[in-house]
């Protein structure tokens, strides 16, 4: 007697959904065609996607499993405990996920032969990781998340994965020319820098003093990286 309810339902849940996937995709859109030099194949973005997605479950699951001892080990009122958690738990975990499914599906391509491909890699990888996660955070709690995400969360993951791909690209560069030391480094900053970025994000966003924190750290991470991507692509330049 309620079938006439499953219409309203489906076109309610492809509205959550489209509310979810349209920021990433926007993001990915703009990410792809800054690339001024040699265009990455559909069949290497589509697989990079992917494996940011792939990212956030495991992400998923360390957060789980670091926050269950977490919660055992320090009181949830402490200072320490909030440092850990969004320093040493969420941020770390989420960021390292992500490059290790962009090391894993990137760093031996062929298509990786030029510097700022690492920016592009690293973005697509962040904002399939978003894009998931914006999936079931706007199933769960609806549209008004969804629109708060799409101004927030989703581009703070793309400026993660900006200063991630920088210096991913470096890394690269720096082992096609037989700079292992300092290909070692960078790779160590890929993870260092945004995870500090993210951390510091999620720390500000959750303080109940003042709000003017988050919008002023929000507001320099974008224009830091909208300055990055633009620099590094129209510096872009074969390995």
């Amino acid at each position: 007697m309620f079938y006439f309810l499953i219409p309203t339902l489906m076109s309610y849940n492809f509205m959550l959904i489209a509310a979810a996937v349209i920021p990433a995709v926007f993001l990915m859109v703009k990410a792809y065609r800054s690339d001024k030099l040699e265009r990455e194949s559909k069949s290497m973005l589509w697989s990079l996607t992917k494996a940011g997605v792939f990212s956030s479950l495991i992400a998923l699951v360390e957060e789980r499993v670091l926050c269950f001892a977490l919660d055992r080990a320090v009181s949830k009122d402490s200072f320490l405990y909030n440092i850990i958690l969004y320093f040493g738990i969420v941020a770390l975990a989420e960021e390292s996920s992500k490059y290790l499914m962009l090391k894993r599906r990137s760093w031996r391509s062929r298509e990786f032969n030029c510097q700022y491909d690492g920016v592009i890699y690293a973005v697509f990888v962040s904002l399939g990781f978003a894009l998931w996660e914006n999936i079931s955070y706007v199933m769960t709690y609806g549209v008004g998340t969804a629109l708060v995400r799409a101004v927030t969360a989703i581009p703070g993951h793309a400026c993660f994965g900006v200063f991630m791909g920088v210096f991913y690209g470096f890394a690269k560069k720096f082992d096609y020319r037989g700079s292992s030391a300092l290909s070692s480094f960078c790779r160590f900053l890929s993870v260092a820098v945004p995870a500090l970025l993210h951390g510091a994000y999620d720390y500000t966003a959750t303080m109940q003093t003042n709000s003017l924190y988050f919008i002023c750290f929000v507001a320099v991470l974008f224009a830091v990286s909208y300055i990055l991507v633009g620099r590094m692509s129209k510096k872009d330049d074969y390995i």
